[in-house]
């Protein structure tokens, strides 16, 4: 049974925000272009991936997060109840897609923590940290954004009604966490 250790340490609860880590949950990394891509995409997610700049695809079962005009990363919208680090989708979308030159998939559980943050004043942390434009993102359920958090490179994504899912490279997640902590008790 794989160990999942957390990153962070608890959950804060600050002034009404509510940030904890959300574990563990499957990421995986696509890449492609080809229109074999998108269509074994579509057969073995059961949906479609976004094609427009800064959006996300959500079904019952997973999210696909727009990163570039050929990046995309899947994520679960459940924690995963397993006993290994192998994932099924995994294992199928590398047969249909890696193993045929059509594209890339790679498992990026471990490399990225999620987090999860509530609160009226989720943007003004952001805005307090990140040189992006909050201002219509707030108010756009499912925009997604790589940007720069307290000199962090950081994937947000808004899940609407004032939470925000937020990818960040494991390495950094403890150094994010005590930052948002502190940013969240001034407010």
């Amino acid at each position: 049974m794989p160990n999942y250790k957390t990153a962070t340490s608890g959950e804060i609860n600050y002034n009404g925000i509510v940030v904890k880590e959300i574990s563990p949950t499957m990421k995986l990394n696509l890449r492609g272009k080809k229109r074999e891509f998108f269509t074994n995409i579509g057969k073995n997610l059961n949906m479609l991936l976004p094609t427009e700049a800064n959006t996300s695809t959500i079904s019952d079962i997973l999210t696909a997060i727009w990163l570039s005009p050929d990046e995309w990363m899947i994520v679960t919208n459940e924690v995963v109840k397993k006993d290994t680090n192998e994932y099924e989708l995994n294992k199928i979308l590398f047969n249909d897609i890696s193993k045929i030159n059509l594209g890339s998939v790679v498992d990026v559980t471990e490399q990225f923590v999620q987090l999860e943050i509530k609160g009226k004043n989720i943007y003004e942390i952001f805005s307090a940290g990140s040189p992006f434009n909050f201002n219509e993102f707030r108010d756009k359920k499912g925009s997604s954004v790589q940007t720069i958090l307290n000199h962090i490179d950081v994937i947000v994504h808004n899940k609407g009604d004032q939470i925000v899912n937020l990818f960040v490279r494991r390495s950094f997640a403890e150094h994010l966490w005590c930052w948002i902590n502190d940013s969240a008790s001034r407010l």
